[in-house]
Order: C-alpha cells, then sequence, then structure tokens
C-alpha cells in the first residue's frame, strides 16, 4: 500500500526554474562564459555545485580552477534578489488533502536555505520531511535522497511515490526502486520517458494524486507519530 509522496520542489510544486536559471546566466554573462538556460532545466534536481561544474566543463573550464563556493554565492545573491514566488495552484488546491492521506516529502537538489524559505512561505506544515541538495553526499541522479525519505519515515520503497519533473530526478526515482509520475514542466517528454507515467500538465497530475488508492487515516497518523 502506498504510504508516503515524495515531491521535487522547482517545476513541481512551485514555478520557479525561470528564476534560477535567469540568476545563473545574469552571474555567468558577468563573467564572460557563454551558458544556454537548456542545459540548467536539463540538470534540475542536482546539487548547486554539480550543476555549477557541469556548466563550467561544457565550456572547456575545469572547476577546479575556478572560485566556484563564490559563483554560487552570487547566484544566490542573484536569485534571492529577482524571485517572485508562485506555487503551482493545483498543489495547493490538493496538498490540504493528501496530507490526510499520506505522509509528504520534499526531495530538491536546490540550496538548503532556498529550499526551506520556499516550503516555509508557501506550503508551511504540509511536509514531514523536507531535504535540500545540501543534506546528502550524493544528490541526485543518485538514489539516495530518496531512500533517506524512506528509511527516515520507516516505509519500505515500494510504498512510496515519486513526482518528478526532470530527467534527473526521473534517473534517481528510477535507481531507487520507487513509481514515479512526471510533469514536463520544462522539458520534452522524450526526457523524462523512463518515468512510470507522465502526465501533460499540472491539471492531470493533479487528478492522478486525488485518486491515488491511500491507507487508513490512522495508519498514517501512526506513522507520522513515529517520525516525529
Amino acid at each position: 500500500m502506498l504510504k508516503v509522496l515524495i515531491f521535487d520542489m522547482d517545476g513541481v510544486l512551485v514555478d520557479s526554474m525561470s528564476y534560477h536559471t535567469e540568476a545563473m546566466k545574469h552571474i555567468f554573462d558577468d563573467l564572460g562564459i557563454a551558458m544556454d538556460k537548456q542545459d540548467i532545466y536539463d540538470l534540475e534536481g542536482s546539487p548547486t555545485v554539480e550543476i555549477v561544474g557541469s556548466l563550467l566543463e561544457k565550456e572547456g573550464i575545469d572547476p577546479n580552477d575556478f572560485d566556484v563556493d563564490g559563483l554560487i554565492k552570487r547566484y544566490r545573491e542573484e536569485f534571492a534578489r529577482i524571485l517572485v514566488l508562485r506555487s503551482f495552484k493545483e498543489m495547493d488546491e490538493c496538498l490540504p488533502i493528501l496530507k490526510e492521506r499520506f505522509l509528504l516529502s520534499v526531495v530538491s537538489g536546490a540550496d538548503r536555505n532556498i529550499v526551506h524559505d520556499v516550503i516555509g512561505r508557501l506550503f508551511d506544515g504540509i511536509f514531514d520531511v523536507v531535504l535540500s541538495g545540501e543534506d546528502l553526499e550524493r544528490g541526485k541522479p543518485e538514489p539516495d535522497p530518496f531512500l533517506k525519505v524512506a528509511e527516515v519515515l520507516n516505509v519500505d520503497r515500494s510504498e512510496c511515490l515519486v513526482v518528478e519533473n526532470a530527467p534527473m530526478g526521473v534517473e534517481a526515482a528510477n535507481r531507487a526502486g520507487m513509481f514515479c509520475v512526471a510533469v514536463p514542466t520544462y522539458v520534452s517528454k522524450e526526457s523524462i520517458a523512463t518515468a512510470d507515467m507522465i502526465v501533460d500538465d499540472h491539471r492531470m497530475l493533479k487528478d492522478f494524486l486525488l485518486g491515488l488508492e491511500y491507507p487508513k487515516k490512522e495508519e498514517v497518523e501512526s506513522l507520522r507519530l513515529l517520525h516525529e
């Protein structure tokens, strides 16, 4: 029986990836380094340090010869400056209902401060576990973040469902052995083809999630109390 729903943040809960890409592009432009925004969409879900490293390597720059920490600091500041927080209304509508039926978690590759700030401001009290890209040594596409959620909530991987919107996240869910439903918010359906199910948009995602079979409320509350 399904007990846990695990959500990516950017592109699933919050329409924010354009701000991530714009902030990163501003910083790279200032440095005179070419950057294709689509590369960030394709790498979405990976820890920020890995995204920066991949972008530099694509331009023939060794990240070890570059002030990556300084670049990430400037990116965080720029992101905070331009961000306009906007959740997907379909998620606003269904998450309070889903919380009564399942344990809920967020697994994001974004920085810890960003993740907790966004979730705290838009979804306060909704999620049982929130993991950022800084909380584990290995992030997406490794399965570690999803497996950590199962461990923390004391459930089997077969009792978890992952909601993703990016290739790295889908790959991580596949490798974790968890059912994955994906929505192509910013990428092509082909790039997330290994998901167990693909929905066209957030409306269809909401309908799918609300139609899931769920355990008795007492069982969910018992698991929630054990976690707390």
